[in-house]
């Protein structure tokens, strides 16, 4: 398995789709598959497949394999981390004040 290296670029480019940002919100917290998502989100399973490959590309998903089955759960910790980074970036005296 690929190490993802936090990236806050590659962060922000994927978080700046709509979709994916429904598709974050509804395996936040919960694991989900392709079709489960879809239904979720209300778009077909191709276009989640398509999404969840650059969430998936940026560390912002994570996988497990359950039979025939891809879940996917949104990786807290990878959200939080890019979050601080552009934080830290972009908004310095914010940063060190917390």
């Amino acid at each position: 398995m690929k190490e993802i290296i936090p990236d806050p670029i590659a962060f922000t480019k994927a978080f700046a789709d709509a979709t994916r940002q429904q598709i974050m919100k509804s395996c936040c917290c919960q694991w989900l598959h392709v079709n489960q998502i879809a239904a979720a989100v209300g778009v077909t399973q191709p276009t989640v497949s398509h999404h969840l490959a650059i969430l998936k590309d940026a560390g912002l998903v994570k996988t497990r394999i359950e039979g025939k089955y891809t879940y996917y759960t949104l990786n807290q910790e990878m959200v939080a981390f890019c979050c601080g980074e552009l934080k830290a970036i972009f908004a310095p005296q914010v940063a060190k004040k917390t």
